[in-house]
């Protein structure tokens, strides 16, 4: 059989190009699904924290997008050599509607094979932290930002195209079937494995309208998932990452009471050995302070933290969960501590209580003084498991122990 095409039959580097992709496809498609339904059960509050759905629902994933890079980079080969070749004709090219519907169809599955593991490539590589790409060139791709609103929008993307892909694989199909049971024709044939007698296609020529009929196709699809909030709007507002509300209330009648201007309270977990990282929308922070002229004891501190504000990229439901913050049951976290003023810098001393548990905890920080306007910068290491958070998951295989959080803020004497 030989390896090129001619404009009577296809040739053995194009079928194994056909086959192989079908293949691909076919394994990429329930691995997607069953993945997916795992995903919306992790993400669920009710979700139980179960170590087996978890390594079950990231080996799907790892395997689903795995076969996708395979399938983008089996496409982008497929078009070149596609480019580099006669095309067979069709066998009845009189029959205009037809001919025109199919060459569309080819159309929309050329681009398709590109676009949507592309699209599903750029969502992995802003989002951080679960199931990684089997291979060994790193999970990031270039001009793409770790960002949750870059992910919502092609999430939805990819998912808006995957059912485009879908339905021209449902159309390929049907045509192939049609050709094969009632016409009788041989152009299914010209696809399959090995060399058989094949008729002459009659002249013909080609234009560009079948192009232009899946690129209208492909139009109305990404315009019409925008409009139904699927392609950033609704998806990027739930995966995106919410402003600091920050309400701040010094003690009544303090004179060394501050009122926070802003401020950030940030997280970082790390998740499948990638650092997850994110904050808290909405904490108010109640500061009495006053500069010692030595070290020595300067104020006290007491920061509320609204957990259902925590958005946490792709993991923020799975976070609200019982086996986690449990937000539902202890919907605020509680920090009070003395501040001291050290030779070199300052600490917040205190406990934080997380859930129903009160840890000791220390808070070193940095301040920068400025008459009436203070900017402090701190942080600490919490482990996750002295609040009861993440007990299903005993070992860090799957979620680390440690939590880093970061702290950031200006604020005001208060008049």
């Amino acid at each position: 059989m030989p390896g090129q095409n001619t404009f009577q039959s296809y040739g053995s580097v194009a079928k194994t190009f056909h086959w192989l992709t079908a293949l691909l496809i076919f394994s990429a498609f329930p691995l997607g699904y069953f993945a997916n339904e795992l995903a919306h059960q992790i993400q669920s509050p009710g979700f139980d924290g179960s170590q087996a759905v978890i390594e079950r629902a990231t080996l799907l994933f790892s395997l689903h997008k795995t076969i996708g890079v395979a399938v983008f980079f089996t496409a982008l080969l497929r078009i070149l050599w596609a480019l580099s070749q006669p095309k067979p004709g069709l066998l009845h090219p009189d029959r205009k509607a037809e001919a025109l519907a199919a060459e569309m169809v080819h159309w929309l599955l050329y681009g398709s094979l590109v676009a949507v593991p592309l699209s599903g490539w750029i969502h992995h590589a802003a989002t951080t932290g679960f199931a990684p790409i089997w291979w060994p060139f790193g999970q990031s791709l270039p001009f793409v930002p770790k960002s949750d609103a870059v992910a919502g929008v092609f999430g939805g993307v990819h998912w808006v195209l995957v059912w485009t892909l879908a339905g021209a694989l449902g159309l390929h199909i049907a045509g192939a079937l049609k050709h094969h049971v009632i016409d009788r024709d041989a152009t299914l044939r010209r696809m399959l494995p090995g060399h058989a007698s094949l008729p002459q296609p009659p002249a013909q020529s080609h234009s560009l309208l079948p192009l232009l009929a899946a690129l209208l196709v492909w139009a109305g699809v990404l315009g019409g998932g925008a409009a139904l909030g699927l392609i950033g709007g609704k998806q990027a507002v739930e995966t995106g990452t919410a402003a600091p509300v920050v309400a701040a209330e010094p003690g009544a009648g303090a004179a060394s009471g501050w009122i926070v201007q802003s401020g950030t309270l940030g997280i970082t977990v790390t998740q499948m050995g990638g650092a997850v990282t994110g904050s808290f929308g909405e904490w108010s922070a109640v500061i009495n302070f006053e500069e010692p002229a030595a070290p020595g004891p300067a104020g006290d501190v007491e920061v509320t933290v609204a957990i259902p504000s925590l958005q946490l990229g792709t993991v923020t439901q799975q976070a609200m969960g019982a086996d986690y913050f449990d937000s539902a049951a202890f919907p605020a976290a509680l920090f009070k501590a003395e501040i001291e003023k050290l030779a070199e810098g300052y600490q917040a001393t205190g406990t934080l209580t997380i859930k129903d548990q009160t840890v000791p905890v220390t808070l070193p920080f940095d301040l920068a003084l400025e008459g009436d306007s203070a900017k402090m910068t701190g942080g600490l290491t919490l482990n996750r498991l002295d609040f009861g958070i993440g007990k299903s998951l005993p070992d860090e295989s799957s979620l680390g122990f440690a939590v880093d959080v970061a702290v950031e803020l200006e604020a005001k004497r208060a008049e």
